[in-house]
């Protein structure tokens, strides 16, 4: 048990899958969605990490970071060589060190009319249907002040709107297996 690293963790938020009632328990919280929504709800999910020695018992941290993250840090952690990734390291978060932030995370979903994703500190920017309508709006929402993403602030935020989008357009790579309209959009 002292040389073993525990985690924690879940791929996504509560589901309807099975038969399950996600709302029975109250699942989710504050948080809105469920698995397959790109709502905190279907993406933020608990991480708990347990590792004699080097993590320090019952230290939290409210870094973000994402799934892409763990093959950088086990990979660190084993002294291997990384050769590519869009993750970073958590090692330094884990053992209390400076941790390198990432600029943003970036989502999408190909199921149910396609979704994207952008959380940029608090920003957090949503497009929905975009198989659909891929120059539809976005939502935008502050988790500072609503995780719950109830109040679609993009009205009052073009600004930051734009930047999430122009995001959008850096972050997501054509593909002929996953085709996504939106990239008809950005021609």
């Amino acid at each position: 048990e002292k040389n073993t690293i525990v985690i924690f963790t879940s791929d996504n938020g509560p589901h309807h899958e099975g038969g399950a009632d996600p709302d029975y328990f109250n699942s989710n919280g504050d948080l809105r969605g469920y698995k397959r929504d790109l709502y905190e709800g279907g993406i933020r999910v608990p991480l708990i990490i347990r590792w004699p020695d080097i993590i320090n018992a019952g230290s939290v941290s409210d870094h973000l970071s994402a799934f892409w993250d763990f093959m950088p840090t086990f990979i660190e952690i084993t002294g291997s060589e990384l050769h590519a990734s869009d993750g970073i390291s958590l090692l330094p978060v884990l053992t209390g060190k400076k941790q390198t932030d990432h600029r943003f995370l970036y989502w999408e979903f190909h199921e149910q009319g396609g979704k994207m994703a952008v959380r940029m500190n608090d920003w957090k920017a949503i497009k929905l249907n975009i198989n659909k309508n891929p120059q539809g709006a976005t939502e935008l929402y502050d988790l500072s002040t609503d995780k719950g993403e109830t109040n679609n602030i993009a009205s009052q935020h073009p600004d930051i709107v734009k930047k999430m989008e122009e995001i959008m357009k850096e972050a997501h790579t054509p593909s002929e297996v996953f085709p996504f309209s939106y990239e008809q959009a950005l021609k």
